[in-house]
């Protein structure tokens, strides 16, 4: 039976959830040179057009349709049957287009934040394609197996509240993969790139952290206590990583900065966002401190020693932070939070920290070979990166024909 209250509230989430995107546009777009700022932006608001069409016409179908443990039916496809009543296995007081089009904004933001890897140096028209094919391929599998009717992890009995696998680790590790395989920008090695406007960053972590109340408590898909303890730890966690972040950074280079825990809390919420639904807020400030160390370590401190250039950190950000969270989730979850859900290791359920390691090995190495695979095949029929001359000029000249400032770098 539809709930109206309910209804509402998932309308509402929806609706900051898809704030994201734009957020996520500036969080990256006030990171790059100045020349590629609309480049950013361009890609960000590509995302919301493209695979807002691939979700309706297959994607949602893809990934949340009855099929098999690995992917979804067609039987959804161009959203036949999907209409005003409820869909019960998924949720029971929503109509079911309510249900689709919250879960459509994830698959949105998604691939939104791979481009936090190869900013600065691909082509926009590789780039559609790359999503395209990105979301289909990886996204919409790996979203049936986690929480679609029948998913084979479901079924294994892996928790992820709000994306911590789905969204995050994916994410994280296809902006690995791309950022290996496109290579440095040109002069990287040589010449710090500064961001170029701290200020949309600041402006973008705001308008992320906003949203991301709607992409945790609205994943309850009910306006109940567990939403209510998803949107209070989902605060306490990025509160607790931007501190801690701003903290290591004074220690470490002598200074904090707004660079430093802006990006903090992002790590915060990344983390917290699987176990959401699962855990306290003392833990969640656990869990907060925990990643934004973890994520400190990755980015100030491994990816300079490696050397691979992942522009805007969405590795060491979102992957580090999805999968170490998705692991805490497996420590830290407790059924006294939320009585649909397991306990974790501290709870007495050792098994439940086994089963969250083993979806993020799978996950992982699945979307490591498939984007590998994408990433390729794009290369070899159309290119993926700019020419040098397109490179040193800009992508907002190069791409888009036009340009954010009148005055020149």
């Amino acid at each position: 039976m539809i709930n109206s209250g309910d209804t509402a509230f998932i309308i509402i989430a929806t609706g900051l959830v898809m704030l994201m995107t734009p957020g996520l546009a500036f969080f990256y777009g006030g990171m790059v040179r100045r020349k590629n700022v609309l480049g950013v932006l361009m890609q960000c608001f590509a995302m919301l057009c493209v695979i807002s069409i691939q979700w309706i016409l297959f994607g949602y179908s893809l990934s949340f349709a009855p099929g098999n443990g690995f992917i979804g039916g067609l039987q959804w496809a161009g959203l036949a049957g999907v209409g005003s009543q409820p869909y019960p296995a998924y949720a029971a007081t929503v109509p079911h287009q309510a249900f689709m089009i919250f879960q459509a904004m994830f698959a949105v933001i998604t691939p939104a934040l791979i481009i936090g890897a190869f900013a600065e140096r691909m082509k926009f028209s590789a780039f559609l394609l790359f999503s395209i094919l990105w979301a289909t391929l990886v996204y919409d599998p790996v979203a049936h197996w986690v929480w679609g009717v029948g998913g084979w992890l479901k079924a294994l009995g892996v928790i992820d509240f709000a994306g911590g696998i789905v969204v995050h680790t994916t994410a994280g590790i296809a902006a690995l993969v791309t950022a290996l395989v496109i290579g440095h920008r040109k002069g990287y090695a040589n010449k710090p790139v500064p961001p170029h406007n701290l200020p949309f960053t600041a402006l973008g972590a705001a308008l992320l952290w906003f949203g991301w109340f709607g992409f945790n408590a609205g994943s309850a898909l009910s306006a109940n206590g567990i939403a209510v303890n998803a949107f209070v730890v989902t605060n306490t966690a990025a509160a607790a990583a931007g501190l801690m972040w701003a903290l290591m950074e004074w220690w470490y280079t002598g200074k904090p900065t707004t660079f430093g825990i802006v990006t903090g809390s992002i790590a915060g919420l990344a983390t917290v966002t699987p176990a959401s639904g699962f855990v306290s807020p003392l833990s969640a400030i656990i869990i907060g401190a925990c990643a934004s160390a973890v994520c400190f370590i990755s980015v100030g401190i491994i990816k300079p020693k490696l050397g691979y250039d992942d522009s805007l950190d969405a590795f060491g950000v979102h992957g580090v932070g999805g999968i170490s969270g998705t692991i805490m989730a497996g420590i830290f979850a407790s059924s006294a939070v939320n009585a649909g859900g397991p306990n974790g290791l501290l709870f007495g359920n050792p098994h439940q920290l086994f089963i969250q390691c083993i979806a993020v090995l799978v996950v992982s190495l699945y979307t490591f070979a498939v984007t590998y695979g994408i990433y390729t095949f794009v290369d070899m029929i159309i290119g993926v990166r700019v020419t040098e001359k397109d490179e040193a000029m800009g992508l907002d000249l190069t791409q888009h024909r036009e340009g954010a400032y009148t005055v020149l770098e």
